[in-house]
């Protein structure tokens, strides 16, 4: 029989014939001798037995092994893909199952084709050879992980929680939101745990370092929380992880092996606690909540649908500072046509998709916003687990009025319902199935070759191009995006996200005064304001300056001067710890003082924080004045961001007081100068309005901040847009502009706005 079962592990090398040696997986390679060799390993994944129709419809099962030798645990490619056929393929699949430790002889070594998207060994090995033998030694008790003894650890029911509290507890996760930054330099996990007592309980996790948060795959998965304080918050009880906390999770499926999932080196877990983990499991499997697990395969989607999706990434393109595209797939063929989204084949990273493509197999899922990060630094071939995925349908370009819409996917920003993105290890239970489903789909990898023909059908940019300059053009590209020039009126008609190159000229733009092109941006909550002109912050000085009363702080050194109008004191506060250096060093906070006032004082000192007194403390004036003049520059706070407050100022360990540090010490969110200008494009055959805003300085080679205290800046973008829209000149007397449009969407009362703005262009200099 060429599958043979031993009882023990032990003996599987003294039962095997003398004649083979055993290798280790990691040193086979195409060019190794196969014969008279074996390999030993553990089961790791086994797939259903398939027909083979390169092989006259004969069948076939792939699995994957690993090896398990100590001194390899650092190696790569420890984990290899065998494939079996004939009886060989159907006598181990009833024989062999996840956990068994086999012994292979008498194999094949051929190239993996697979190796891109599994990561695993570059080769595989085939058993179909009427030498080839398998031994079998069936697994023993899980493996429990890292463990010197049975410490002892009491654990808390959640029912029996009592506020300020530090405790130990076990739950099932019925809610959860992947790691996002908190509002100060930790990255924060929410979830939401019960367990047999049928509490719910919150629980809110802060660190640093990502890897230290817990590991959650989907609801249902275990997890244990070690030294963790109870508390009530809004009337309800929730948990918060102290000085020395720890989490370790487990997958929540059923007769799963139970591994621990944590970043933690050292850690207990005993037989205690697997019996904890196996009697969650089979608790929660009974209740009705684990039944709404979210995960949809793509051949399920229907429009509108938010759903999460276990998925592989096939490729990924970068297609502008918000957005990113990645290709993915889950074997299954959605019901309704996908988008196919514009892509330079240049800027596609991973492999080719066409035939998949083809069969609408392929979901393109547009990225945005927080889930930038984690989507740049994804592998292509790495398993994937996106949560709230957003089902839309929409108008492909060219698609005729008859035509179906084509569904599109889309991770929108924010982590409201937990939505978010993260990859899944190779070994996760939670992708047998899936990876089941792929190997169905393994000879669509030989027709996935990129011809001409092939590049045209999915990447040509449609005919709808300009076929010649029809004249100089009065800018130049900065970008590397290999795309042919487009016309507006295909612009207009273009599926978004695109980026794309257009020509055309400038039919008006606003605001006419430029002035008021200049706007305050809070990066924080993305407020966007006009600069407050002169008037509005001379009136806000005078009201400050009336009947103030000069304040008296323990931390500040004081000091007056007479104003010119009779009854009116000008005080002058620097904190103590100040008193000596140089004005380039010090933070002076002036009282009492009029626009005019603070101007002058500005031109002698460096950093000058107008402030005025309430109830005889110290406190900043409102925030439509600037918070900071530092010589010609004014700096403006968000209002509401912005902390504002002088309980305890830190005016020390500061090397240089530029606005950045001036604003951490007031509690001031900054708010940043931008350029702002909205242009009405015109070409041959459309017109179109587009933004330039994130590319507006180097557009101009102007910094915005340094134009709002420069006439000679605000200057010289004046005469650039008298040069592109010269005064009472026709449409044709104006220069041409090669630009470089980024195509978006935006919500607009819950509807979807498309957006254009120039990008990576800028003016021509002389």
């Amino acid at each position: 029989m060429p599958v043979q079962k031993v009882n023990d592990s032990s003996d599987l090398d003294a039962k095997v014939p003398s004649h083979l040696q055993r290798t280790s997986i990691t040193s086979l390679t195409m060019t190794s001798e196969p014969s008279h060799r074996c390999v030993k390993a553990t089961v790791v994944h086994k797939g259903p037995v398939i027909s083979c129709a390169q092989k006259d419809g004969i069948e076939m099962l792939r699995a994957e092994i690993k090896e398990e030798d100590p001194l390899q645990r650092t190696a790569e490619h420890t984990s290899i893909n065998v494939i079996f056929f004939g009886t060989l393929a159907k006598d181990f699949s009833q024989s062999a199952r996840q956990g068994d430790v086999v012994l292979l002889a008498d194999f094949t070594i051929k190239k993996s084709p697979s190796f891109l998207r599994d990561k695993l060994h570059p080769c595989q090995l085939e058993m179909d050879g009427k030498d080839a033998c398998v031994y079998v030694c069936p697994s023993a008790a899980p493996s429990h992980g890292p463990s010197s003894s049975e410490a002892k650890y009491t654990y808390v029911p959640l029912n029996d929680l009592k506020p300020k509290t530090v405790v130990n507890v076990y739950g099932v996760v019925t809610f959860f939101k992947q790691p996002f930054p908190s509002k100060g330099s930790d990255f924060c996990s929410t979830l939401k745990i019960t367990d047999q007592s049928d509490v719910k309980v919150g629980c809110n996790i802060f660190s640093k370092k990502l890897e230290d948060h817990p590991v959650i795959f989907r609801v249902g998965d275990i997890i244990r929380l070690h030294r963790f304080k109870a508390d009530m918050f809004r009337d309800s009880m929730s948990l918060l992880n102290t000085f020395g906390w720890s989490t370790v999770t487990f997958d929540g499926t059923i007769d799963s092996p139970v591994v621990p999932r944590t970043s933690s080196k050292s850690f207990h877990f005993g037989e205690s606690d697997i019996r904890t983990v196996q009697e969650l499991r089979q608790w929660a499997a009974n209740q009705s909540w684990i039944s709404k697990d979210l995960t949809v395969s793509l051949s399920l989607v229907k429009p509108g649908m938010y759903f999460d999706l276990t998925c592989q990434l096939l490729a990924k393109a970068v297609m502008d500072s918000r957005c990113i595209l990645l290709k993915v797939w889950d074997g299954t063929k959605c019901q309704h046509p996908l988008l196919k989204v514009a892509v330079a084949s240049d800027a596609l990273e991973g492999e080719s998709t066409v035939a998949k493509d083809r069969m609408n197999l392929t979901a393109n899922v547009l990225v945005y916003d927080n889930h930038l990060e984690v989507a740049r630094d994804l592998k292509p071939g790495t398993f994937l687990q996106l949560y709230n995925l957003h089902a839309l349908l929409q108008r492909a370009p060219d698609q005729q009025p008859d035509q179906p819409d084509h569904l599109s996917f889309h991770l929108h920003g924010g982590t409201s319902y937990g939505r978010g993105l993260r990859s899944l290890p190779v070994e996760s239970p939670a992708l047998q199935s899936l990876k089941s489903v792929l190997e169905k789909h393994v000879d669509l990898d030989e027709y996935d070759e990129v011809n001409d023909g092939t590049l045209l059908e999915i990447w040509y940019t449609p005919p709808e191009a300009v076929e010649a300059d029809t004249g100089p053009s009065y800018t130049v590209l900065t970008c590397e995006h290999n795309t042919r020039r487009l016309t507006l009126a295909r612009v207009k008609h273009s599926t978004p996200p695109l980026s794309c190159h257009v020509q055309a000229r400038v039919k008006k733009y606003m605001p006419q005064q430029l002035y008021q092109c200049l706007k305050l941006f809070c990066s924080n909550c993305k407020t966007m304001e006009d600069v407050p002109d002169d008037s509005a912050v001379a009136k806000i000085f005078r009201e400050s300056a009336k009947d103030n009363q000069a304040c008296d702080e323990q931390w500040a050194a004081t000091s007056t001067a007479s104003s010119r109008e009779p009854g009116r004191t000008i005080s002058m506060h620097i904190s103590r710890d100040m008193v000596g250096e140089s004005t380039h060093m010090q933070l002076i906070f002036v009282e009492g003082t009029t626009l005019d006032e603070i101007c002058v004082l500005s031109r002698d000192y460096k950093n000058l924080v107008p402030v005025r007194s309430v109830n005889g403390r110290m406190t900043l004036m409102d925030l439509t004045a600037p918070f900071l003049f530092s010589g010609d520059k004014r700096c403006y706070g968000c209002k509401q961001c912005s902390v504002n407050t002088f309980q305890n100022p830190v005016f020390t360990g500061v090397e240089t007081w530029d606005e950045q540090a001036v604003a951490k010490a007031l509690g001031v969110q900054l708010m940043q100068y931008r350029l702002l200008i909205q242009f009405e494009l015109e070409d041959q055959t459309d017109t179109l309005e587009a933004v330039l805003w994130e590319n507006a300085e180097r557009f101009f080679h102007v910094s915005a901040v340094d134009a709002s205290g420069s006439q000679d800046l605000q200057d010289k973008i004046q005469t650039i847009m008298d040069t592109i829209q010269p005064p009472d000149s026709s449409l044709e007397e104006r220069p041409l502009l090669d630009l470089c449009l980024s195509v978006y969407t935006v919500k607009d009362n819950n509807r979807n706005k498309v957006c254009y703005q120039i990008t990576n262009t800028e003016i021509k200099e002389e």
